[in-house]
């Protein structure tokens, strides 16, 4: 009986380890990724900062969306960390769904 008790606490104080707070980032950049190799070196290079799980990248949006580790890392470190490869990265707001609508102005900005 003790070992089976021992056992389950042992697993829910695994299990509470793995537990991970998992956020997402969407912005654009500047300047904006033109061709697949600016995407490439944006998922190449973004990938290997500290807490990113999943990168990806939408050229006809010119959106990357990021899927991080808030307990290791937070917005701020990422949108850092596109000054190192030379470009500037610009949060888009909930409900964004690309950088920019067919009129050329920011989606954010003809929400408010």
């Amino acid at each position: 009986m003790k070992k089976q008790i021992l056992l389950a606490l042992m697993c829910t104080v695994a299990m509470l380890g793995v537990a991970k707070d998992l956020k997402t980032l969407r912005v654009t950049t500047q300047p904006q990724m033109s061709c697949s190799n600016c995407e490439n070196k944006i998922k190449k290079n973004i990938r290997f900062e500290k807490g990113i799980h999943q990168i990806s990248t939408d050229l006809k949006g010119q959106v990357v969306t990021i899927e991080y580790d808030a307990d290791k890392t937070d917005e701020r470190k990422i949108m850092k960390a596109f000054g190192k490869i030379r470009y500037k990265a610009i949060k888009l707001e909930d409900g964004c769904t690309k950088a920019t609508n067919e009129a050329g102005a920011d989606c954010c900005d003809t929400k408010k």
